[in-house]
């Protein structure tokens, strides 16, 4: 390593130190060839450098500008009048104490802190080591105190990031978390701010791995659950609009809305706050932190498919929608693969910014980005089959939007609901007929649009529109009541029946037992389905899905079969224009892309859309806006994901940051 000793002060001279030693003993191998410089000045230069840096108006011993750089270390300065006090203050030599201020410069520039007691007792406990293969005895040893205003610390943004303190569970740590939280949801849907996705959860990160001692797990969990609940809250806010759409349901359940809003809150706070509690409580060193963090945090979106009947709404893997490489990705890993790089990508990212000197954090966060780039490769991959058209043989769909006032079907007796009944059925014919220079093969109607009850084989209207039907419907049998999807022939012969099987908590039916009032009692269907419709382009094979089914992974398509696309049939009217009707079609653009299979997407009050196998809207009518869309699906094909499936990737995920985090552990120990 190269010295570069510049002297500013000639009471320097009188004193006989080898300098290039002293710092080539203070650093690794891995430093062996850089340059440092080092300049010698007295108190009056060193206080104004402290002051103008630092903002620290005094004199001190020594001072450290790391340059961030492997090969040009920095910069270390050395003020003979504070040396030569301190020297005569703890009875050693200049020589001896000037030594002293060397090493521990030379620690900084390496990056070496001691701003909290834990980083100082490290640094001391090398600067002993150093300084006795110098011949030196242990400074520390009348509990001297070096640079006991920091101000020889490097001046890096990191290191002036750490020394703001923030204490855990005060109040400013709850205000803090909770905006934080707040920030995390705006990276979804209509917002798409990625960016502040990625500082909220990278935030909350730093904060909650900044203190090194250890603490229980319910108690990790407290300092976290802020973060969680303001997150969901700010995320899940939407669905009480439901209650407010329909004077009826308004008088019943507006009570529950504060309640509903502290629960989702409470459900979302243990439930997101998870991954941080957990690396808080698990004291672990930064490369593996990251992965365990990545780890949970997969783990936890894989459990939200399964709470209740399911809630995976919005993984993290959704704020990259709107960058068509990086949403294919899910082709090859899914929204569970893609989520654990980006987390992933954010905690090695922050463990790197707060020691880029360590090698293993370097190897976790390069790793991350690899997977990242090898994703965005085969994502590219997946466009370019998705974008081969065979439309020869694709029939001719049309959607139909009816967007009507939630208000208008809600009738007060029964001689108005025939009268709607009657008066709903006409105004579907004529939007189903409206365009007659075009006959479509199908014709998908959204989730409820029928307004009578389905209780024996014959659909009428299939029959008036001569054409083949698919329609939201009620079905009942043996006293039970189902959401269903019909579809019926040009006859009106009902050819299939699916029943949706994936109900929504409190709306749908009454979780723990009806504990908590639901609007509707409904029965579950059986699972997943496929069904055949013949038209004059030839077998049309469709996998139904109702609602928000389609937002769970390896939900909709039986093993080893590849329809020629998902017809989604769904109601957003109860969410108005909010968030979740955003993100409700990326949910199903998501999982087209996942799964290979374009979406036909009818929406009751919109967006319907045909949605491509690349997770393109090919085409779509806009919220609030009556009337009908024409067009074809194509691109249908097997993707890595939906052949390996949601589970076995998960183990694929645990057993990647297992292997890794040995690796890394039989690394340190070789090195």
């Amino acid at each position: 390593m190269k010295v570069y000793v510049n002297i500013e002060n000639s009471q320097w001279n009188k004193y006989k130190i080898d300098f290039e030693k002293i710092a080539q003993a203070a650093v690794g191998a891995v430093y062996k060839d850089s340059e440092v410089s080092i300049t010698l000045i007295d108190d009056k230069q060193i206080q104004r450098i402290n002051k103008r840096y630092r903002g620290i108006d005094k004199p001190t011993n020594v001072l450290s500008f790391e340059l961030g750089d492997d090969i040009l270390l920095g910069d270390i300065f050395i003020s003979i009048d504070t040396v030569i006090r301190e020297a005569k203050a703890t009875n050693i030599s200049v020589e001896e104490h000037t030594a002293h201020m060397i090493v521990h410069g030379m620690l900084h520039l390496q990056g070496y802190d001691h701003i909290k007691d834990n980083e100082a007792k490290i640094m001391e406990n090398k600067e002993i080591k150093i300084l006795k293969k110098l011949g030196y005895k242990n400074p520390y040893a009348d509990e001297e105190i070096v640079c006991n205003d920091k101000s020889c610390c490097p001046g890096r943004f990191i290191t002036k990031l750490q020394s703001i303190k923030i204490r855990e569970n005060s109040f400013v740590w709850y205000v803090i978390t909770s905006l934080l939280g707040v920030m995390t949801s705006f990276g979804f849907a209509p917002f798409n701010l990625w960016m502040l996705s990625l500082l909220g959860i990278g935030g909350m990160y730093w904060l909650i791995t900044k203190e090194k001692n250890k603490i229980g797990f319910i108690k990790a969990w407290t300092h976290s659950f802020a973060f969680g609940a303001f997150y969901g809250i700010s995320m899940f806010w939407w669905v009480l609009n439901s209650i407010y759409v329909i004077p009826e349901l308004t008088e019943q359940f507006a009570i529950w809305t504060i309640p509903a809003l502290l629960g989702i809150g409470l459900l979302c706070g243990c439930i997101l706050s998870l991954p941080f509690a957990v690396i808080r409580c698990i004291q672990r060193k930064p490369p593996y932190r990251a992965i365990l963090f990545a780890s949970v945090w997969t783990i936890v979106l894989w459990g939200r498919e399964w709470f209740l009947t399911g809630f995976p709404w919005n993984p993290i893997s959704n704020i990259a929608m709107n960058f068509s490489m990086v949403m294919n990705s899910v082709s090859l890993w899914g929204a569970l693969g893609l989520s654990f790089i980006i987390i992933g990508l954010i905690a090695s990212f922050v463990e790197l910014c707060r020691d880029k000197k360590h090698v293993s954090c370097w190897f976790v966060f390069v790793l991350y980005v690899l997977l990242f780039l090898v994703g965005c490769g085969y994502g590219y991959h997946n466009m370019k089959l998705s974008d081969k058209e065979n439309i020869d043989n694709s029939p001719i769909i049309r959607i139909v939007q009816p967007a009507e006032s939630a208000v208008y079907k809600m009738p007060t007796t029964k001689q108005e609901a025939n009268d709607i009944a009657l008066q709903k059925i006409r105004d579907l014919f004529v939007w189903a007929t409206k365009d007659n220079t075009v006959v479509p093969d199908i014709i998908v109607f959204p989730e409820t649009s029928y307004p009578y009850t389905i209780v024996n084989e014959m659909f009428p209207l299939a029959r008036v529109l001569n054409t083949n039907v698919i329609m939201g419907a009620n079905y009942y049998d043996s006293g039970k009541l189902y959401n269903s999807m019909v579809f019926a022939d040009k006859t009106g012969v009902i050819q299939h029946l699916y029943n949706k099987s994936h109900l929504v908590p409190f709306g749908e039916y009454g979780p723990f037992g009806g504990l908590v009032p639901s609007p509707g009692m409904l029965s579950a269907g059986s699972g997943p389905e496929i069904f055949t419709i013949n038209t004059e382009s030839g077998d049309f094979v469709v996998a139904p899905a109702i609602c928000y089914e389609i937002i769970f992974s390896d939900s909709l398509i039986p093993k080893g079969q590849t329809p020629n696309a998902i017809i989604n049939i769904t109601n957003d009217t109860w969410f108005g224009f909010t968030p979740g009707v955003y993100q409700h079609l990326d949910m199903v653009r998501r999982y087209a892309v996942e799964s290979g299979i374009p979406v036909v997407r009818a929406n009751y009050s919109g967006i319907s859309a045909f949605v491509m196998p690349d997770g393109n809207v090919e085409s779509f009518l806009p919220v609030g806006q009556n009337g009908s869309l024409d067009g074809f699906v194509w691109g249908a094909h097997n993707t890595p994901y939906r052949t390996v499936g949601r589970n076995l990737w998960l183990v694929f995920i645990l057993m990647f940051s297992t292997i890794v985090s040995i690796s890394i552990s039989l690394f340190q120990k070789k090195d």
